[in-house]
C-alpha cells in the first residue's frame, strides 16, 4: 500500500471521531510525524496537493456538501421501498440503485474530505516548522 493511501486511511480514521478539526489535525499532526520522514512528507503533499487541485468543480462540491447531494438518491431508494412493498417490480430496481449511487456519493465525499483534512495536517506541520514549533 502506498504511504499516501496509509495516510489517507488514518485520516479518514480521524474522521469518525467526534471533535473539533484543529484536535483533529492535531492528532492527526502527531500520528504523521511518527510514520513518516520530513522528506516523504514533502513529496506527498505535494502529490496530494496536485491531486486535489485537479479535482472538478463535482468534486469540491461533494466534498464539502456530500450529504445533501446523496440525500435525493436516498429518497429514491425510499420511495422505491415503498413501490416495492406496493408490488411494482421497478420499485425494488429503484431502491437498490438509489441506495447505491448514495452510498457511492457518501464514500467518495468521505475520501475528499479525509484527502482535505490531510492535507491540512501537512500546511500545519509547514507552518509549525516555520515558527520553529515542534
Amino acid at each position: 500500500m502506498s504511504q499516501l493511501r496509509r495516510l489517507i486511511m488514518m485520516a479518514e480514521d480521524e474522521l469518525t471521531e467526534y471533535s473539533t478539526p484543529a484536535r483533529k489535525v492535531e492528532k492527526l499532526r502527531r500520528k504523521i510525524g511518527l510514520t513518516v520522514s520530513a522528506t516523504e512528507q514533502q513529496q506527498i503533499r505535494q502529490a496530494l496537493e496536485a491531486e486535489i487541485h485537479r479535482g472538478s468543480w463535482l468534486e469540491r462540491w461533494i466534498e464539502g456538501q456530500r450529504q445533501t447531494v446523496a440525500l435525493p438518491f436516498w429518497g429514491v431508494s425510499g420511495l422505491g421501498l415503498l413501490e416495492g412493498f406496493l408490488g411494482q417490480p421497478l420499485g425494488w430496481v429503484a431502491a437498490v440503485a438509489g441506495g447505491a449511487i448514495a452510498i457511492g456519493v457518501q464514500r467518495w465525499g468521505w475520501k475528499l474530505e479525509a484527502r482535505r483534512l490531510l492535507l491540512n495536517t501537512f500546511q500545519d506541520i509547514e507552518r509549525r516548522l516555520a515558527e520553529g514549533k515542534n
